[in-house]
């Protein structure tokens, strides 16, 4: 499949996801309306590496950061909200498939430590919800566009301002058994991120 053809079925794809801006419209209505307190806005850039030849870049944008305070048991709890489109491609050399996807999720995350009395060190959580441009990929048929994008990571942020982040985490896109064909796809994700 072409560069060309895979791309002109993303874009027909992001026309058919109104459902996905007015998920993030409604949570930008109805978050602050919680007990919170908003952060800033911030870019995230990623290196995805899957099973096989399989490889991708991750672009996110998280509109949203805030932290609720009203979990007694957690203790404040970190949220953000984030929009990612990915790109992945399999194979070697000239002869490679290649697949995006756009995702949106909310993602949550909470300080366990501290690295050199600076530094937090943060366990994060998320699922949320993504489109796939084509079933058949990396030698799979993952059974439907519509997947659930999961995640589970360890972030360090860093900084004169702790305005910076790294993270590690695992990421995996299953249509969560929607679909007889569900055998999903896995990757190791290296994060590096930036409030503004």
């Amino acid at each position: 499949m072409s560069v060309k053809k895979s791309l002109i079925e993303l874009i027909q794809t992001v026309r058919n996801c109104h459902w996905l801006l007015l998920l993030l419209a409604m949570s930008s209505i109805l978050l602050p309306s919680l007990n919170v307190q908003a952060r800033e806005q911030a870019v995230a850039i990623d290196y995805l590496h899957g099973e096989g030849n399989l490889n991708g870049v991750r672009l996110a944008y998280r509109p949203y950061y805030t932290q609720l305070t009203t979990f007694e048991l957690l203790g404040d709890l970190d949220v953000y909200w984030e929009v990612s489109m990915n790109f992945w491609e399999f194979g070697e050399d000239n002869q490679h498939e290649v697949n995006y996807a756009i995702a949106l999720s909310p993602v949550f995350s909470k300080q366990f430590d501290t690295l050199y009395n600076k530094y937090p060190l943060k366990w994060e959580f998320g699922i949320g919800v993504s489109l796939i441009t084509n079933t058949s990929f990396a030698g799979k048929d993952i059974g439907s566009h519509y997947q659930f994008e999961d995640r589970l990571g360890l972030i360090m942020e860093f900084g004169e301002q702790l305005e910076k982040s790294l993270a590690v985490r695992y990421m995996h896109y299953s249509n969560g058994g929607l679909n007889d064909h569900n055998p999903g796809l896995d990757f190791l994700n290296l994060s590096y991120a930036r409030e503004f």
